[in-house]
């Protein structure tokens, strides 16, 4: 999430707050509007360890989530320019084939799948040059016990390329469904109403604007950054970006001009086919 907007809302819902507060204290009678303050504390320090504990969970599950992407879009990369290195060692009428391809697979992560991770519109797509990997490898007839191990490595390495965009995709639409949302809004909402109870007529305004203000924060910050972590490429502090494959971009660059591959690339410089 942008800084600036999660600062402005976490503002607003504190001044919100603060001003319903103050608002209620005008009426309120000294004390509070409980009786029993001791027991009043205690239903509502009931309600903030129910949240906290709900919210905890949640973000536990949403920082798992997040977990997971990065560490796919990290496998994913690395094994790109392993599956480089792989291909050096395939029959020649498709080496040279295959590993511009992985080049063009890796631009096309960059240049258009992670601009639809933000935005949430990946889907159940698959990559087009993961297609067009598969389609020259058929083309493939390895004859040397060398080329019948590389291309037995290959698949293996293909699997483990398709796990990695697997998870980093998984991250994109979000884990935490609509109920959860609504449990978290009607529980937060269900502790500021209960603090508004402990306006007290004869407390001091600065007080009671600290009392609930600073509990708002907590609440607000806490949502923020489940909301943050249920979508980790959201652009703003905090979210995945395609640094993994674009070292692997410059890793493949260096790799062909160290093998002498001077083959023309099947696409441009974002991955779309030439």
């Amino acid at each position: 999430m942008n800084l600036l907007w999660a600062m402005l809302i976490l503002a607003a819902a504190v001044a919100i707050a603060v001003g319903a507060m103050l608002l209620v204290r005008r009426t309120a009678p000294q004390g509070s509007y409980f009786e029993d303050g001791d027991r009043a504390s205690g239903v509502f320090g009931m309600l903030a360890t129910g949240f906290a504990i709900f919210a905890g969970f949640v973000i536990f599950l949403s920082f798992t989530s997040y977990d997971q992407s990065r560490s796919g879009a990290e496998a994913e990369a690395l094994v790109v320019v392993q599956q480089f290195e792989t291909a050096q060692f395939l029959p020649a009428d498709v080496r040279d084939r295959l590993a511009g391809e992985l080049v063009c697979y890796g631009r096309s992560v960059v240049s258009q799948e992670w601009p639809d991770m933000q935005d949430g519109t990946i889907g159940d797509t698959i990559n087009p040059w993961g297609v067009a990997l598969f389609t020259s490898l058929k083309l493939a007839s390895p004859e040397t016990s060398p080329e019948e191990a590389a291309y037995g490595k290959w698949l293996d390495q293909t699997s483990d390329r398709e796990e990695g965009r697997r998870d980093r995709v998984h991250g994109a639409a979000g884990i935490v469904p609509n109920s959860i949302w609504l449990v978290l809004f009607l529980t937060a909402g269900i502790v500021f109403a209960y603090m508004l109870f402990f306006a007290d007529g004869g407390e001091r305004a600065v007080s009671q604007a600290m009392l609930i203000g600073s509990a708002t924060a907590v609440v607000t910050a806490t949502l923020l950054a489940i909301y943050a972590l249920d979508n980790p490429y959201r652009p703003g502090v905090g979210s995945l970006k395609p640094v993994a494959m674009e070292r692997s971009l410059v890793i493949l660059d260096e790799a062909r001009d160290a093998v002498d591959d001077t083959t023309p690339l099947p696409c441009d410089g974002e991955g779309e086919p030439l």
